[in-house]
């Protein structure tokens, strides 16, 4: 045989090699089964060497075929921990903690605002007046979490920061608030231009203002949007004590209706960061006020964790919050 089709023929041989099933190769050179009388010792080589091919018995599911092989854990060398930067929300990342006179500076601010804008633009002692004071302070209330969403997503864009939890987190708040704005809207609240024009320059502000709080440290932009959401508690909560037999004598709002009672609570249940199951009672209007009070307590609390907490839990995950529902 000449050397051109020796290089032929070994050029079949490895082609014909690496395209047969090596379960048929295995086969080729198998013994042949024993017989009643033959001695174990008679057993190829090939028996006792060591398994090449993976065994599956019946109740091997799919996945398990493309799992690797596993080693039993060694326990003088435990498994490396994830890296756990990604999962550090932005307040431990990117911020620091605040100077306790920082947060007075915020208390202070936030009272400077109420006193120089709301108990002067908009006082009185008519339910318009008090319509008209909630729809610019749920047109407010609404900013920070657009400012929050910007921001993360401009992480997302640049490969700093990623966590769908805290994008859906904020939008659910900024859901809940714009429902509170159609409740006020629909009793009036934005009837008058010199309302909406005061309430809409300072809501464009603010927004501003957050996002660079947020880029400087969101611990600061939480802090402060913690001390715009107790305002809002405590406002709404005098407005009840005051009001009470009155309002419970008034329709609720449709819209009011749609979002506590006829609406997907989904969004929600998203923001309950307390795992606590709420669904609101609106017969009255005094229910409409008390279900959006509790609403500005929720974002109280979720202001304050999210200054300290690595992490925050919502009733939509499974296994974070446990709470019996009948």
């Amino acid at each position: 045989m000449t050397p051109s089709n020796r290089s032929s023929t070994l050029f079949v041989a490895s082609f014909l090699l690496s395209i047969t099933p090596t379960k048929f190769i295995v086969s080729a050179f198998a013994p042949p089964p024993l017989s009643s009388g033959t001695s174990v010792n008679h057993i190829n080589c090939l028996t006792t060497t060591p398994n090449i091919l993976p065994s599956f018995s019946s109740s091997t599911t799919s996945s398990s075929l493309y799992a690797s092989s596993t080693v039993p854990p060694n326990k003088s060398n435990p498994k490396p921990k994830p890296n756990s930067s990604s999962d550090i929300n932005p307040s431990t990342k990117f911020g620091s903690p605040l100077s306790d006179s920082l947060k007075e500076a915020n208390r202070f601010a936030i009272g400077f605002l109420k006193g120089s804008i709301f108990d002067t633009f908009f006082a009185g002692s008519d339910y318009q007046r008090a319509f008209a004071r909630f729809y610019a302070l749920e047109t407010i209330a609404r900013v920070p979490y657009f400012s929050y969403l910007s921001v993360l997503h401009l992480y997302e864009t640049l490969g700093k920061w990623r966590r769908a939890k805290y994008l859906k987190l904020h939008f659910a708040e900024s859901w809940n608030e714009l429902h509170h704005l159609l409740i006020m809207e629909e009793l009036g609240g934005n009837d008058r231009f010199f309302d909406r024009f005061i309430a809409q320059h300072i809501a464009v502000a603010y927004y501003f203002v957050v996002v660079f709080l947020y880029l400087l440290n969101p611990v600061e932009a939480y802090n402060l949007n913690q001390e715009v959401e107790e305002h809002a508690y405590a406002t709404y909560d005098q407005f009840l004590k005051e009001n009470e037999e009155e309002l419970k004598e008034m329709k609720p709002p449709r819209a009011a209706i749609e979002y506590y009672r006829e609406g997907d609570m989904y969004m929600f249940d998203e923001f309950q960061t307390e795992c606590e199951l709420r669904r609101p009672v609106v017969d009255n209007l005094y229910d409409v006020f008390v279900a959006i009070r509790e609403d500005e307590a929720a974002h109280v609390k979720t202001m304050e964790k999210l200054q300290t907490e690595l992490d925050v839990s919502s009733m939509n995950e499974d296994g974070e919050c446990e709470v019996d529902i009948f």
